[in-house]
């Protein structure tokens, strides 16, 4: 008897961890491969947990791990060409948070920059995120899943160097004119509804892809190009962790998204086994199994136990 009731407390143990550990923290990992320092900055949303990190050095080649709580939601960004003053204030040519330090301490970054998104356990508990260019660009990133599974959940991001191909209208000059920094948005460029999907353009009717939103979509046509362009650049997993690099080399990021399909092996992501569809890596299997892997011999102690409960009840209430 006493055996049996420590091995029913075992199983209730593990059956309980089982239904925690489906609830769990988003781990981050974000990634320098560029051959230049990059200072990320990290905005959380309104309303949810900021994380404690929000700006950060990340020297070329280096990694660093963040863990972000059930639900939240904000975005990462990386900061270029930044330098500190006589006066000890920290600023950035590009992405700059406007914060005077390293830590951006719940600022967001000054446009142009390239944005990644995302909005941890949504709607149908799934994680919703993008790459956004609606703000502009300025660095190349990728965003990787990690062990999530869902239809539409793969990698994205923008991983071309747009500084050097933007527009002259729209390029942001180092200040000896010599080197693209960045590329604005038109919105930001010339400020008129029809760019910013504002005032009579402000729906997705009215709001239309421009000549301009078509130079980022062809060059990156999973990042989000204009404020509308949802159908194609937001995308879903379900219990993933999430990696984030800038200056993702183009030949990785290709073997990443079609390698299957050729028969190469996945360096950027593991498990589960990707397949492809029209193009696109799909996710299958790799389903929680918590509950579903508990031994055999708890599962019929539970049910014991169970039904030792429900007689003990009964004759409670006679």
């Amino acid at each position: 008897m006493a055996h049996s009731t420590f091995v029913a407390a075992i199983c209730l143990l593990i059956l309980s961890h089982s239904f925690i550990s489906g609830v769990k923290a988003t781990t981050f990992t974000i990634v320098n491969t560029c051959d230049y320092v990059v200072w990320p900055g990290i905005l959380s949303n309104a309303g949810v947990e900021a994380l404690p990190d929000t700006g950060f050095t990340l020297q070329s080649g280096e990694t660093k791990t963040i863990s972000a709580p059930v639900s939240w939601g904000g975005r990462f960004w990386g900061r270029t060409h930044c330098s500190q003053d006589s006066t000890g204030k920290f600023s950035c040519l590009t992405g700059d948070c406007g914060s005077g330090k390293v830590e951006c301490s719940g600022n967001g970054a000054a446009p142009p920059a390239t944005l990644a998104e995302f909005t941890l356990d949504g709607a149908g508990g799934l994680d919703f995120f993008d790459v956004s260019l609606v703000d502009g660009y300025n660095i190349p990133m990728l965003v990787v899943p990690q062990g999530g599974t869902g239809q539409n959940c793969t990698n994205t991001g923008c991983v071309v160097d747009l500084n050097g191909s933007c527009p002259s209208e729209l390029k942001v000059m180092s200040t000896d004119g010599r080197d693209g920094l960045a590329c604005k948005s038109a919105c930001e460029a010339f400020g008129d509804p029809e760019y910013c999907c504002s005032g009579a353009y402000g729906t997705p009717d009215t709001c239309k892809p421009s000549s301009y939103s078509e130079v980022f979509k062809t060059a990156c046509p999973r990042a989000y190009s204009y404020a509308y362009d949802d159908k194609s650049s937001t995308f879903t997993c379900a219990n993933a962790d999430y990696t984030i690099t800038f200056c993702p080399s183009p030949n990785t990021s290709q073997k990443s998204s079609q390698g299957q399909g050729q028969g190469q092996q996945n360096t950027e992501t593991t498990t589960p086994t990707p397949t492809l569809i029209n193009g696109t890596m799909v996710y299958e299997g790799a389903l929680e199994e918590s509950a579903a892997s508990l031994p055999s011999t708890c599962t019929n102690v539970l049910g014991i136990v169970g039904m030792t409960m429900a007689i003990w009840w009964s004759w409670q209430l006679f």
